[in-house]
């Protein structure tokens, strides 16, 4: 896979040169907060697992985890395109999904797991028309905000002793056994 390679609405597309160098983890503590109200048994596919940062999470919490992600930084199965694979099957979708493909992802992955899909995005996420659309018809079943920033740094800066970021976060968790009105809530 090239190194300037990312997803783009089921293709691939590069950018230039130094793409590499915009990867973000996700810092440890922002999947263990999901994981302290958001049960999850079965498999979980870690779709965008980067360098295992949140997959880890996810193992060392017990679950058997898929990772994939298009580009190959060294943890998982690389060269696998999310918004194209109809054949990996998982009970449940936790992923830090790429910013401008999030929707994308949440429509596939609802097509493809039985459980629970839980998408870390920015708060202001909850806004915009065609998600307004998404979640009309889909609505989260949780929405769970950070009281505390998470703070996004470049793969070679990443450590989990920020002082905070400047976007506010939530996990969206959309999960078929729930019924009624999506709850909000914030993790502390």
């Amino acid at each position: 896979m090239e190194a300037g390679a990312h997803y783009a609405a089921g293709h691939i597309r590069t950018k230039a040169k130094g793409e590499r160098d915009h990867f973000y983890p996700t810092p440890p503590w922002a999947t263990a907060a999901l994981l302290k109200v958001e049960p999850f048994s079965g498999v979980v596919w870690e779709p965008a697992c980067g360098d295992g940062a949140m997959s880890c999470v996810l193992e060392q919490a017990g679950l058997e985890v898929i990772s994939t992600d298009l580009i190959d930084r060294g943890y998982g199965t690389g060269g696998v395109d999310f918004l194209l694979d109809y054949q990996t099957r998982a009970d449940h979708v936790v992923t830090n999904p790429p910013f401008k493909l999030a929707e994308d992802f949440v429509r596939h992955a609802r097509a493809r797991c039985p459980g629970k899909v839980a998408m870390l995005c920015r708060l202001a996420w909850l806004e915009g028309q065609s998600r307004g659309r998404l979640f009309a018809a889909h609505p989260p079943a949780r929405v769970w905000v950070f009281s505390r920033r998470v703070k996004f740094r470049p793969a070679r800066l990443a450590g989990d002793d920020d002082d905070g970021g400047p976007i506010a976060f939530a996990w969206y968790v959309w999960d078929r056994a729930h019924v009624g009105p999506t709850h909000l809530a914030w993790l502390r």
